[in-house]
């Protein structure tokens, strides 16, 4: 039982220390747009600027074209 209960505390803090150290990314930047042509064609944009937990700046683009 005893040997239990340290195995279940050692994961625990494993776990507790991993999520710790990484950290979550916080989003700075989110736009999305959507454009319509007389054609139908849809064009969508979507842009997301993150910063990590160390201060890295990523910054996603993102374009999709539907046609009818």
């Amino acid at each position: 039982m005893r040997t239990g209960k340290i195995a279940l505390l050692a994961a625990t803090s494993a776990l507790t220390l991993s999520l710790l150290t990484t950290g979550c990314d916080r989003t700075v930047s989110h736009t999305e747009s959507e454009k319509v042509s007389r054609d139908g064609t849809v064009e969508k944009k979507e842009k997301t600027v993150t910063e990590s937990s160390d201060g890295t700046i990523k910054k996603e683009e993102k374009k999709t074209v539907d046609k009818p």
